[in-house]
């Protein structure tokens, strides 16, 4: 059966029953655990939001989840977006690994690409994922063309194995150079381990990335392994505490690159967990925006502790080939391209010893939090300078339960403390230059998403996410001249809410590094119909029934010469020399502005994406119920460009479909406070979003 064959078949299978219980998205963050419950029977949503118990993910996890329903048997899928294996990478709490390699080739892992930590100076320290002692070689060599040169030799590897045991390693990752090629040696080798392993830790580099290119390979494959007992052991634990409270569905994660994958294939593949939370905000963002009639716009997602941007285009989210987690922790995947700096609403603000003010990267945290928490911490914090600023009522309850209220003198003698004297200003200028810092760095980030890749951000609405976010949208539509804000219904949970609106998606790749004129045309697709079957099987382990089938199908290509590739996307009817060879040139034309001809072209790697289509998510649930305005909460005083100023206050759930609020205004919810600014105006769309403008726009 070929791939069109298997996609009609699949397609026409009837839908598993999950009428009868409830779908939800759960992303835990640093600070917050949110959750977006989604009753399809009864055509409703809710949010949920509980404090995060950093630490101890699983337990703020389950206590979400007795949030959600009178038992977890109520419960038909959920979706999890876990930020697990990205917190293991950064702060280095993985489990102790050991590389087996090819003879000559253990220090693959520490040259990198001849890169280094800082640009410049003549110093630098690198201390690599896996310390040289645990990278041990054996004899074997395959060349570049896939010829065996030296057949692997298993008693080394045994020993090499044994000894990584006797060392202490949880996990082993079995990397041999020019595996991508042909991975005979490779398989034998990691079968050989896996016989004597007393668990399932261990990685073949070829089975992770099948691809040309040693370190990226290395690199992902091993931190791959270094993720398996940690996000496994999660993940299973979590799994066992659903099903003894009675749940009994599916459990499914949500990937880096958009998708969602099941249980088992996340504990496979934890890599792919990298940046999972902040890619369902985004899938999420892509999807509202779209229906609200911007195809193009530039999320930001502000939580505690960091601010993560990104950008769609027509519609799309932009999909990057590999990411780095931290200086020399390069993973090759399929990701969102997502930007993140240390921007959230714990980020602390300092004076440097040149006098200068910093805002982040440092966080406070949920614990002990902001200085107005209240819970030890005496330092100002971007969340501190908006409660002093009147834009976040002190006296309003903080989501999820976290605290009753916040002292506003605590954030006042904080910013007083370490900003205001230091610098010589008030204390309410100090508070606004800690947003001016602030927003600034976030404009950064947005420039790097949209000016250094191409993108006008003036042609972009901005869309902000995020328990933060809301805060600060007019002053980044300032900052980049956006003409239009979106903010969602629930901005707070929004990348729980893209957890429920995900498809299912399983990538792999094949390096082919042949010319174009050369390609064998049947053979390439013998390669992607090995591919389809691969991840449809992957696919079928979720437990999940699915709309439809599709697929994507992208080659990597190149001049002759060139080190770099473009990505093309190819249907499949125009799987012939001539027509790849007018993808490429659109694609190279589309990237650089003009092809050039009399050059051969390569093709480097095979890419294929296999996206098991869910039901489509209904924003309409999302939409205003009410009909009136509501009244006005109050006022607050609010200081902003260096004076004080009378904003009205409105409960944001409440306000109607066309309901136009103007600036200087506060919107409260549960899970975000939306501060308009004096001159820009906020209407509600018939999807509950609200669509910020300035009023002389």
């Amino acid at each position: 059966m070929n791939a069109a064959q298997r996609d009609k078949t699949q397609a026409d299978k009837p839908a598993r029953d999950g009428t009868a219980g409830l779908v939800v998205g759960v992303d835990v963050g640093g600070t917050f655990t949110d959750l977006f419950v989604l009753d399809e029977a009864g055509g409703t949503a809710r949010v949920v939001k509980v404090p995060s118990t950093r630490g101890e993910e699983a337990r703020g996890f389950m206590n979400g989840i007795a949030r959600v329903a009178d038992g977890a048997d109520a419960i038909a899928t959920i979706v999890h977006g876990t930020t697990v294996g990205t917190n293991a990478l950064l702060e280095r709490k993985v489990a102790r690994t050991g590389i087996i390699t090819t003879a000559g080739f253990r220090d693959v892992l520490e040259m990198r690409r001849r890169d280094r930590p800082q640009t410049w100076g003549l110093r630098g320290h690198y201390e690599p994922i896996v310390p040289r002692d645990l990278r041990l070689e054996v004899s074997e060599r395959v060349l570049a063309d896939g010829a065996v040169h030296t057949p692997v030799n298993l008693d080394e590897v045994e020993a090499a194995a044994r000894e990584l045991l006797e060392r202490g390693c949880e996990a082993v990752c079995v990397f041999f150079v020019n595996a991508y090629a042909n991975p005979v040696n490779e398989a034998q080798a990691a079968a050989r381990v896996r016989a004597l392993w007393p668990n399932g830790n261990v990685t073949a580099a070829t089975e992770v990335l099948p691809e040309i290119r040693e370190f990226e390979r290395c690199s992902t494959a091993v931190l791959n392994a270094a993720l398996q007992p940690v996000v496994g052991s999660y993940l299973t634990r979590l799994d066992t505490d659903l099903r003894e409270h009675g749940f009994d569905g599916e459990l499914l994660v949500v990937q880096s690159n958009g998708g969602v994958m099941s249980r088992q294939t996340a504990c496979d593949v934890p890599v792919r967990t990298a940046l999972s939370g902040p890619a369902a905000g985004v899938i999420a963002c892509a999807a509202i925006a779209r229906a609200s009639g911007f195809p193009n716009v530039v999320t930001g997602d502000m939580g505690g502790t960091s601010f993560d941007v990104s950008l769609v285009a027509g519609g799309e989210a932009s999909l990057s080939a590999q990411t780095v987690i931290d200086f020399g922790m390069v993973v090759r995947a399929p990701m969102i391209q997502i930007e993140t700096i240390g921007a959230g609403g714990g980020s602390i603000a300092s004076v440097d010893a040149g006098g200068l003010l910093q805002v982040g990267p440092e966080s406070a945290g949920s614990i002990p939090g902001p200085a107005c928490y209240g819970r030890g911490n005496s330092r100002p914090t971007v969340t501190d300078a908006n409660v002093l600023l009147g834009r976040i009522a002190a006296d309003r309850p903080l989501g999820g339960g976290l605290l009753a209220s916040m002292d506003v003198a605590l954030a006042r003698a904080a910013i007083d403390e370490h900003v205001a004297k230091p610098l010589g200003l008030d204390v309410h200028a100090a508070a606004e230059a800690i947003l001016t810092v602030a927003n600034a760095k976030m404009a950064g980030a947005i420039r790097v998403v949209s000016i250094e890749r191409g993108h006008d951000p003036r042609k972009f609405a901005y869309m902000p996410f995020g328990g933060g976010g809301a805060l600060h949208v007019c002053a980044m539509m300032n900052e980049v001249d956006a003409a239009h804000g979106i903010v969602p219904r629930y901005p707070g949970v929004t990348s729980a809410l893209g957890c429920v609106m995900a498809d299912m998606r399983h990538d792999g790749v094949q390096t082919l590094n042949t010319p174009l004129d050369g390609l064998d045309t049947e053979d390439l697709l013998a390669r992607i119909d090995g591919l389809a079957a691969a991840c449809q099987e992957r696919l079928d382990s979720a437990g999940v029934a699915f709309e439809g089938i599709r697929e994507s199908i992208e080659l990597d290509m190149l001049y002759v010469g060139q080190s770099h590739t473009v990505r093309v996307e190819v249907a499949r009817d125009a799987l012939t020399r001539p027509g790849i060879a007018a993808a490429f040139e659109r694609a190279y034309c589309a990237a650089f502005g003009r092809s050039l001809s009399g050059i051969a072209v390569r093709i480097l790697n095979l890419r294929y994406a296999r996206i098991g289509q869910r039901p489509k998510f209904d924003l309409s649930l999302l939409a205003p119920t009410s009909r009136d305005m509501p009244a006005a909460l109050g006022t607050q005083q609010v200081f902003h460009a260096g004076q004080w100023r009378e904003a009205v206050r409105f409960a944001r759930l409440d306000l109607p479909v066309g309901a136009e609020v103007a600036g200087p205004a506060i919107l409260e919810q549960p899970d975000t406070t939306i501060w308009i600014e004096p001159g820009f105006a906020g209407r509600v769309d018939t999807l509950g979003n609200l669509l910020i403008s300035r009023q002389d726009a």
